[in-house]
């Protein structure tokens, strides 16, 4: 079966893509021109303020901007969201792609302009890939715990039931990590 790969592909390698986990070593590595479009437009942003034009980001798709947000450092300043939001409307976006991203980066940023937006989206959209990185932000947080628990009353009767349960596990493991006292200190 492996005779005739000639110099395209040795004997080793085709076991390596059969046999082995991951990408092999010696897979060619693939460039996305659109994708290192999106990564200079946000680094240059990150490094200048200066925000994406719209004679650039009108051309992008869901996965330009998922790979925008996907790319940002884990927290922003309420300022730069505020900056990203007025220019692009990620808060109330219909893309539910976009807003499993933008509402746990908000979150991690303590933006609450987005708390109203991101409620109602919990509450539209029972989808357990969608919601649940959404939950795991907010219920880090004293403050994000509360909210989790208030959207979750009222969006729980529309969930799947595993999403409900995926919930009821996240919410009762924070519950619990913040009844855990504190170790006491060594001597």
């Amino acid at each position: 079966m492996t005779a005739g790969f000639g110099p395209h592909l040795t004997p080793e390698e085709f076991d390596a893509w059969l046999y082995e986990p991951g990408i092999p070593a010696a897979a060619p590595q693939v460039r996305s021109q659109r994708f290192s479009i999106v990564d200079a437009a946000r680094i240059a942003w990150q490094g200048n303020g200066k925000l994406p034009p719209p004679a650039l980001t009108s051309a992008w798709g869901t996965q330009e901007w998922v790979r925008f947000l996907e790319g940002m450092p884990e927290t922003l300043t309420v300022e730069q969201l505020a900056a990203l939001d007025a220019a692009y409307h990620f808060t109330g976006t219909a893309n539910g792609e976009l807003a499993q991203r933008w509402y746990p980066l908000a979150v991690r940023s303590g933006y609450h302009v987005a708390d109203g937006e991101m409620a109602a989206f919990m509450q539209r959209v029972g989808r357990r890939k969608l919601i649940m990185p959404i939950y795991a932000e907010l219920v880090k947080t004293p403050e994000g715990l509360a909210f989790a628990k208030d959207v979750f009353a009222k969006a729980r009767p529309g969930y799947h039931p595993i999403t409900t349960g995926s919930v009821e596990a996240a919410i009762a493991k924070a519950e619990a990590g913040a009844q855990t006292p504190a170790p006491a200190p060594t001597p």
